[in-house]
């Protein structure tokens, strides 16, 4: 995209006041629910064209993150999280044009990203939204890699069919830092520089309720700021090679994959996929 046209389509969705409708189609692509709410939460109820894919049910398998919840089974782990999810869509009052729950286990989506891809694509034909919103590539959790590969790999094989393609926005998510996770900031990234606005004391109020929401998942959102929200283009990532130096941040727990794993199933992936 043409960077000043794509300046523009980001200051169209993100304005500095934040009371601006705004009636661009998008659809919001993450792989877990409640994180649309951590990257882009206060921008919901001013996008009034929004559909959602959430790439897993939320539930790992193993079943220790349902258990701490006082769950004691996979399913209604997974089914409490998507209410919570709804629960925060009211709070906000949207009303999406299209959800679609793809239903990958939570920590595997990277197992099969082909699929996933082709899940995607059909989904992004069928709604033809103008700008994606979905997950950098940084390390931080398996399931956001795979979904940022699947964005981009579905919007790549669209330009080899030359078809009209929408931009991909990210938002930030999680990666690891050298004194642990950072969260809210986007790895840095040559000549992608985020767009930054700091919430209104409303807006940040805002975004402690729609945190509320998710009674399941109130150990980890603690971790996330609620002061800001930053978008940026996605830039043209090189999923053959780690995003940082170092351990990623999935590397310290066991969640069934590492790096180099990861880095396998994408490479395979796309030349499963014929990627150019």
């Amino acid at each position: 995209m043409n960077t000043t046209l794509g300046q523009e389509l980001l200051e169209k969705l993100c304005p500095e006041c934040g009371e601006a409708e705004v009636s661009t189609p998008i659809l919001v692509v993450v792989a877990h629910p409640d994180d649309e709410f951590i990257g882009a939460g206060a921008r919901f109820s001013h996008w009034s064209a929004l559909s959602f894919v959430h790439v897993t049910d939320g539930a790992p398998r193993d079943m220790r993150d349902a258990r701490e919840s006082g769950f004691v089974s996979r399913e209604a782990y997974a089914e409490a999280r998507r209410n919570e999810f709804h629960k925060a869509l009211g709070l906000v009052g949207a009303k999406p044009q299209a959800e679609h729950m793809l239903g990958f286990v939570d920590q595997e989506s990277s197992n099969d990203l082909p699929r996933l891809t082709q899940r995607l694509l059909e989904i992004i034909r069928e709604l033809k939204p103008e700008a994606i919103v979905t997950h950098p590539y940084e390390g931080g959790h398996p399931d956001h890699d795979a979904t940022a590969f699947a964005v981009g790999a579905a919007v790549r094989l669209m330009e080899q069919q030359h078809e009209n393609v929408p931009s991909i926005i990210e938002m930030t998510s999680y990666h690891n830092g050298p004194y642990g996770m950072v969260a809210g900031e986007f790895l840095p990234v040559a000549n992608c520089e985020p767009i930054v606005r700091v919430l209104s004391t409303p807006e940040c109020a805002l975004k402690r309720r729609l945190y509320s929401c998710f009674a399941s998942q109130q150990r980890t959102l603690r971790w996330f700021p609620i002061e800001s929200e930053s978008f940026r283009f996605a830039p043209q990532y090189d999923f053959t090679r780690p995003p940082h130096d170092g351990k990623l941040f999935y590397e310290q727990f066991k969640w069934g994959t590492d790096g180099a794993r990861w880095r396998q199933l994408a490479a395979r992936a796309s030349k499963t996929l014929r990627i150019a």
